[in-house]
């Protein structure tokens, strides 16, 4: 008798992930794998809008994004946000809140989204048994870090074309390695109020800055289709470096 699948139907088992055919990210050894089919306990599906984790909450679960748009955003007492970061397929979310035992900031699903559910509990097994896991989890706690002072560095010292240009061909260069990008062209689902809320502008002048830019020709963005015409020329205005090279690891 075959042995009965671990995962029910619609439930994608890491061995079949589209993440892993991705060029841009690393491949599991046998062993990996094998132990990552065990640490996944099953998907979560969420519509957009829904806040997956909240500031101060304490989960169970670390979550990797398998598909669609999440963001990430502080909100101060009086409502104001600030939106820190978003997160693409292949993003590991959580970690904070299994580390630090709660979340400093929420996490909402930008789009609808599929999440890979990852029990907190099994983390330590991980550090312990599969060194090259462990260091893939550092890796990407530590390009969070590395993200953070960039948009950091963006809302502090960048002028207001530049803040504008440099989300925009981040966003267009992440979502090109988690393979969203077709010939150039990319959905992307950000508002312009996720927009001014990334760069600490009112929508009034995100919007007249945006206009500035978009009149640059480097990009045309038509209600959620985004499509490059002039990716140096972007990163140019945006004084932003060359993109990161190599694999990147997920879970």
């Amino acid at each position: 008798m075959p042995p009965k699948p671990k995962f029910p139907p619609g439930v994608t088992p890491c061995d079949k992930c589209p993440i892993r055919k991705l060029e841009g990210f690393r491949r599991f050894t046998p062993e990996e794998l094998a132990f990552m089919m065990e640490f996944k306990s099953g998907e979560l599906a969420a519509e957009a809008g829904t806040t997956i984790l909240s500031e101060g909450s304490d989960g169970p679960h670390l979550y990797t994004l398998l598909s669609g748009w999440i963001f990430k955003y502080k909100t101060l007492e009086d409502g104001r946000r600030q939106v820190t970061n978003f997160g693409l397929p292949g993003d590991l979310i959580g970690l904070q809140a299994s580390m630090f035992d709660a979340m400093t900031h929420s996490v909402e699903a930008l789009t609808d989204v599929t999440l890979c559910v990852l029990p907190r509990a099994k983390i330590w097994p991980l550090y312990k048994n599969f060194e090259g896991l462990a260091f893939d989890v550092t890796w990407l706690a530590a390009r969070e870090e590395a993200m953070l002072t960039e948009y950091l560095a963006t809302v502090g010292q960048r002028n207001s074309m530049e803040r504008i240009a440099f989300v925009l061909l981040d966003l267009f260069r992440r979502a090109q390695r988690s393979g969203l990008v077709k010939k150039g062209e990319v959905t992307l689902p950000i508002a312009q109020h996720h927009l001014a809320d990334t760069i600490g502008f009112s929508l009034v002048h995100t919007n007249k800055v945006l206009q500035k830019l978009r009149r640059t020709g480097c990009f045309n963005w038509t209600n959620s289709k985004f499509v490059m015409r002039d990716e140096a020329k972007l990163a140019g205005i945006a004084m932003a470096s060359e993109p990161m090279e190599g694999v990147r690891p997920f879970l």
